[in-house]
């Protein structure tokens, strides 16, 4: 059975001000779970359908319809788990970081920790308007790659004043990025869904790039700030391979 007080902590942990009170975050799925569990992400309960996953004694085999009840997710998975939010290192200025600047969308971040994970990009640091890593439609949608990259949330202008690395931002009126010599040691800033990069931040950048429209009518308003950040990494470490 799951205790009232456990369903409540779970229940809590939609919102971020309670997963900021308790340190502790949930993902869903048993493929999830495992990635989180063999990083090493310290592992509170896990509450399963599936007795095969039933291997520690803070994992408790429990009924479909309890499980519904502590599921964020439309059609419940098989499993539910309340991990600890691991803490991080201090902010590295080395390699290529890639900077969030106030990204709303849960899947569009999600999506971008796994393109940080595949294009072996070690750290994220964030806007602190930026979406929570920890929300729970984020850690679905990073499958796993959540517990390989470091996600760090910051003023952005202190970070941009800090750092020795050179910056690129991604904008409309860039330079052609596939024209220019990339760095493999570098900083590069996404910008909000809507409005882009703040012209605060744009304004602190050292360059500007932009991914050229091929279409006839030239009419596509803009990418998508995943699809736009896929293509900036496969650039840039394509780049460093020539």
């Amino acid at each position: 059975m799951v205790s009232k007080s456990q369903t409540k902590l779970i229940t809590s942990l939609q919102q971020k001000k309670y997963r900021d009170q308790t340190g502790f975050f949930v993902a869903e799925g048993p493929k999830v779970i495992a990635e989180l569990i063999n990083e090493g992400i310290e592992l509170q309960w896990l509450f399963t359908v599936d007795q095969s996953e039933i291997v520690d004694e803070n994992h408790f085999l429990v009924d479909e319809k309890a499980l519904k009840k502590l599921s964020f997710l439309k059609t419940a998975n098989t499993s539910v788990a309340v991990f600890k939010i691991p803490k991080n290192e201090s902010i590295k200025n080395t390699g290529l970081t890639v900077v969030l600047d106030a990204v709303r969308d849960p899947g569009n971040l999600g999506t971008i920790i796994r393109l940080c994970d595949w294009f072996g990009i070690q750290q994220l640091v964030c806007s602190k308007d930026t979406v929570d890593c920890y929300n729970p439609k984020v850690v679905q949608a990073t499958m796993g790659s959540l517990a390989r990259v470091a996600v760090h949330y910051t003023s952005l202008p202190e970070f941009l004043n800090n750092t020795t690395q050179k910056t690129y931002g991604a904008c409309m009126d860039g330079n052609n990025i596939y024209s220019e010599k990339l760095p493999n040691d570098a900083v590069i800033v996404m910008g909000n869904e809507a409005n882009g990069i703040s012209e605060e931040i744009m304004n602190m950048l050292n360059q500007k790039l932009t991914i050229p429209r091929f279409g006839e009518t030239q009419r596509a308003e803009s990418l998508n700030v995943a699809t736009a950040t896929a293509i900036f990494l496969s650039e840039f470490r394509s780049a460093t391979e020539k």
